[in-house]
């Protein structure tokens, strides 16, 4: 890692909207960021693992098992010197089980263990994003200071309209990048460039 370089967790859930994944990871590294992709098992179905291993330049983690990298434990040890815990796309099911404190795959125990600021954007469908249990689960990480990029609002690809898809990528790394410019002025350890 280059000293001063801002570090980002980039979480990615089983979405239709992982595949904007690897904009986000190319904005946000064109823009001097280090990324680390944490992938659920269910986005490896829409989007592979070596994509965003190759536009993050860093291996992509998604298996609390996996000890190939040695002894650490992967999932705390990427929390240390960790700037920004983004999840792109976020959806219901992991909302709600960050929410409730569930940590049973990588990102979610990952999400316990981090100290960074966390942000998400949601996507999913209209009437999923407007049930009441996602509304408490918004709300209630909100109140522990979870960043919420609100999703559009548009054609969605069960064929829907209305809200619920992602903002779109170049929004996501603007918010982002003005995050670290905040925590850079309040005088810690950050420094980002657009």
């Amino acid at each position: 890692m280059t000293p001063g370089r801002p570090r980002i967790a980039l979480g990615v859930t089983g979405g239709i909207a992982a595949y904007k994944a690897a904009e986000i990871v190319r904005g946000l590294t064109g823009a001097g960021c280090d990324v680390h992709v944490l992938m659920t098992e269910h986005a490896q179905r829409f989007i592979t693992p070596l994509t965003l291993q190759t536009l993050s330049g860093n291996r992509v983690l998604s298996d609390p098992w996996d000890l190939s990298q040695g002894a650490d434990i992967q999932h705390i040890t990427l929390t240390r010197g960790l700037d920004l815990f983004l999840i792109a796309p976020a959806t219901a099911n992991v909302l709600a089980r960050m929410a409730h404190g569930l940590a049973d795959d990588f990102l979610t125990t990952f999400h316990l263990a981090v100290t960074a600021p966390v942000v998400v954007a949601p996507a999913m469908n209209v009437w999923m994003w407007e049930h009441p249990a996602t509304r408490a689960n918004v709300a209630m990480l909100k109140g522990r200071g979870v960043r919420v990029i609100d999703p559009g609002v548009g054609d969605l690809a069960c064929g829907d309209e209305g809200v619920g898809r992602m903002a779109e990528p170049a929004a996501i790394v603007a918010e982002a990048l003005a995050l670290l410019k905040k925590k850079a002025r309040a005088g810690l350890r950050v420094v980002a460039s657009s």
